[in-house]
């Protein structure tokens, strides 16, 4: 049965340019912010906005309508290119051999821009094709939410179908549905005869959260105050640091505020359970561990000292607490399916065994035989006998569907011909680019172990990603440097270094099969060729390593790093992780509070993954959220703080729409991230503060 596919053309030039244009804006974005706290988001909601409103005002130029398959080709390909300085290790890894690399750990390591976009080509391309097969299991056979990528494919519906809107019921089903489950019903013929004028058509009003003009008055309205508080930070370089609890708080303990409105952004977006959890680990880091090392001697330099003070200190606490997080969420993810059957196979047999118990002593324990069983336990065999029939027809009919027009036709899938060869091409490219920037340094054994680790951890991130909307990537960068401590030894002269190199290759492929998952959920429920997302992403991921290599270069060019403003706290947590896995000593007392840190969230992070769906599972701390707050300082965690009580006021207490918030949050984001753009200019012309 072919399904009923929809208007448009799923792959256009214009649609490629328009992708590549958003998704510089939010690549430098997340350049910016992640290397000040190491958070990159790839805002696919706001790609599609931004790609929508641009044709939307071309509208009277376009030889055929901007349709949603073809929003889909810009998000990808903006997605693409969001993700590369995260992807590409630009935000961690790389100012970690940059600057933090010791003489004795074959350090520091200075690389050129070639080297650099090298580098970032070789670890760009194999977890964008690895995405491939993966999407067949988790989005055609298994059906995995995905949240994000629903939630963008239900913006993009509503964008395109004149703001008519589906019950919540509707929208669950479609979500859970086949092949354009998400295409409006009343979808008229997309494409326009060349001969004839375009025809403007009355659009009836929508609802003013789901009018496109609407919201994109309150991105640009965003991005503008976002920016030009941004350019006046730097003129009154005070407005990053707030002394709100004193000037001894503020002086010495670091308890100030920056009142970024992308950082409120950001914590919005973060939601109001994530963002406490980070303050939680913000007030126990740098409000009772931080003066316990200061006066007890265990760190004896000055608080912001990542080598004497309890900066650097604390942050072996929280290193542990994400190692943790990471071996028990993923363990948990991987076993899962042998866990479930086991528990359920247990409870079957206790309760029969309750029941025997109950009528061997209705019947008297001293006989020698076996009672028969009661009418209802034979009934509820049968019951479970027949659901157990049911189930395995109804996964045979979904099998069936699989095959047939629960996916996309067979001329709009990439071929396992081009999956085989290009994952061949991209692992040996990856390799081979490996090699040339590090030489003899890293063996050739141990990067070749890091890509099929990375395509194994892949799996595992894809499927966290689809079931919580969270991509575990430095849980899945740490469980890797676990690994390769034990099969590199540590008397290995680049023993560090492997480590660094063997993460960021895991980590670059969990974040791009993870992510770029959601782009393909996304098209896959608005009815999009995949072979056009494929190709998008490809693109997309080329464009933005090339830029994030120039964009790094430039920026540790301008600016001290690590310094004031950009304090690359993941690189620390990058080169901590591989000396403490190597063997490397750690400071007095970081070990006893690492190992407690350790079992308590080992215990918390088991419940909250067993409690997913309970009221009560937000009471329980994140291990990463909590992490996070400890190892950045007070002034980043307070502003998303103050996001997350944002978002908690407008939804919970007003109950007013997601979608226009998230577009405010997003607007401060890109104000900020793109016109420090502008910050950068002054820095380098040296233009004096204030």
């Amino acid at each position: 049965m072919t399904p009923p596919l929809p208007q448009g053309r799923s792959f256009t030039v214009r649609g490629v340019a328009a992708g590549l244009a958003v998704g510089t804006v939010i690549c430098a974005a997340n350049m910016y912010f992640g290397l000040q706290t190491g958070w990159v988001s790839i805002m696919s909601m706001p790609s599609s906005l931004m790609g929508f409103a641009v044709f939307k005002l071309l509208k009277p130029y376009l030889r055929f309508p901007f349709s949603p398959v073809e929003n889909v080709l810009v998000q990808s390909v903006a997605g693409g290119m969001a993700i590369m300085p995260l992807g590409c290790g630009f935000v961690g890894v790389i100012p970690a051999m940059n600057y933090l690399l010791g003489a004795d750990e074959q350090g520091p390591l200075s690389l050129s821009t070639w080297q650099l976009i090298i580098w970032s080509l070789g670890l760009c391309y194999f977890g964008v094709v690895f995405a491939v097969p993966l999407r067949h299991q988790v989005i055609i056979r298994e059906r995995l939410r995905f949240p994000s990528g629903f939630s963008t494919a239900v913006l993009i519906r509503v964008l395109h179908s004149q703001g008519q809107s589906s019950s919540p019921k509707e929208l669950d089903a479609a979500a859970k549905g086949g092949f354009a489950s998400l295409v409006p019903k009343d979808d008229g013929p997309m494409l326009v005869d060349e001969s004839d004028p375009v025809v403007e058509e009355e659009e009836p009003p929508a609802p003013k959260d789901l009018d496109w003009a609407y919201n994109m008055r309150l991105l640009l309205l965003s991005f503008l105050i976002s920016g030009i508080f941004t350019i006046s930070n730097y003129f009154l370089p005070i407005l990053r640091d707030l002394p709100v609890f004193g000037t001894v708080a503020a002086s010495t303990w670091l308890w100030t505020l920056n009142p970024s409105l992308a950082y409120v952004g950001q914590g919005i977006i973060m939601g109001t359970e994530t963002t406490l959890h980070m303050t939680l680990g913000a007030v126990v880091g740098w409000g009772i561990l931080s003066p316990l090392a200061k006066m007890k001697g265990w760190a004896p330099g000055p608080v912001d000292d990542w080598e004497s003070g309890s900066k650097g200190w604390i942050v072996w606490v929280s290193l542990a607490i994400m190692l943790v997080d990471a071996i028990v969420s993923l363990a948990y993810i991987a076993f899962r399916p042998i866990f479930e059957s086991h528990v359920v196979r247990f409870a079957s047999a206790l309760k029969r065994r309750f029941r025997h118990r109950r009528l061997a002593a209705l019947f008297g324990s001293s006989h020698r035989y076996s009672p028969i069983p009661a009418q209802e336990e034979r009934d509820e065999e049968e019951e479970e006998n027949q659901s157990s029939t049911l189930r395995d027809d109804q996964s045979s009919a979904i099998e069936e569907e699989s095959d047939g027009w629960d996916d996309a036709p067979v001329e709009q899938q990439v071929s396992s011909r081009i999956v085989s060869w290009g994952l061949l091409a991209s692992v040996l490219v990856c390799v081979l680019a490996t090699r040339v920037v590090f030489g003899d340094l890293v063996p050739l054994y141990a990067i070749v172990i890091a890509v099929l680790m990375a395509l194994v951890l892949s799996i595992m991130g894809v499927r966290a990603l689809g079931e919580t909307d969270l991509n575990p990537v430095s849980g899945i960068s740490k469980l890797a440097q676990l690994f390769f401590a034990l099969i590199i030894p540590q008397s290995h002269k680049s023993s560090v270094l492997i480590n660094l190199v063997a993460g960021a290759i895991s980590e670059a492929g969990a974040l791009q099969a993870g992510d770029l998952m959601q782009d393909l959920k996304t098209g896959h429920l608005l009815g999009a060729a995949p072979k056009a997302q494929f190709w998008g992403q490809i693109i997309g991921a080329t464009f933005g390593a090339v830029f994030s290599a120039f964009a790094y270069h430039i920026y540790t060019a301008v600016y001290e790093i690590p310094g004031k403003l950009f304090q690359v706290p993941t690189a620390y947590v990058w080169i901590f992780t591989a000396r403490l896995v190597t063997g490397q000593g750690l400071p007095y007392m970081a070990k006893e509070w690492a190992m407690g840190a350790g079992a308590l969230f080992a215990v918390t992070t088991l419940a909250r993954t067993l409690s997913v769906g309970r009221p009560w599972r937000s009471l329980i701390p994140g291990g990463i959220a909590v992490a996070v707050g400890m190892y950045n300082v007070p002034s980043f965690t307070l502003a998303r703080a103050i996001g997350g009580i944002i978002s908690w006021y407008w939804l919970s207490i007003r109950k007013q729409s997601t979608t226009p918030l998230i577009i405010v949050a997003s607007g401060f984001i890109l104000g900020e991230g793109f016109l420090s753009i502008v910050n950068l200019w002054l820095q380098a012309a040296k233009v004096p503060h204030y």
